[in-house]
């Protein structure tokens, strides 16, 4: 592996691991109190598991983002870069507007353009490099899931 690509490769890994380490500062204080505190549906995961699975998740998003980034520069490959950047950015608006502000209807209006992006940016990515786009799916699991478990959140506490 060239020198360019390890470069590339640990900056494709931080920026999401970053990015996920920074909204901690939105959810370590509401998980253990507010997020405790909330009814939720029987499929809602402990939450010991939060941090091991979304730790993976922004490791694959960072892999993912590698194999698209050492592609060769296209139009297509640019364009799977800014949806990647735009659900980023949605995942940690999400994460402040969920936990943060502690309000589940804010978190369901951010999570839903959260999952379109992320297919959008599945698909952009399938286009460049298809291993860059399977190691998304997990990801899009997840946030399926929580998109499930944010809207169930809502409901059961209205």
């Amino acid at each position: 592996m060239k020198t360019i690509d390890i470069v590339k490769l640990l900056i494709s890994l931080a920026v999401p691991l970053l990015t996920g380490f920074g909204s901690t500062v939105f959810t370590i204080n509401s998980i253990p109190t507010w997020y405790a505190s909330l009814n939720k549906p029987w499929f809602s995961p402990p939450n010991v598991v939060f941090a091991p699975v979304w730790t993976t998740l922004y490791i694959l998003m960072g892999v993912a983002l590698f194999l698209i980034w050492r592609s060769p520069r296209n139009r297509t490959r640019d364009t799977g870069i800014a949806l990647f950047a735009a659900q980023l950015a949605v995942n940690v608006i999400w994460t402040f507007a969920f936990f943060g502000l502690q309000n589940t209807l804010y978190g369901l209006l951010s999570i839903i353009p959260l999952w379109i992006l992320i297919a959008a940016t599945i698909y952009q990515f399938y286009k460049v490099e298809r291993w860059a786009s399977y190691l998304l799916v997990p990801y899009i699991a997840w946030v399926s899931i929580a998109t499930a478990l944010n809207a169930a959140v809502y409901l059961l506490n209205r």
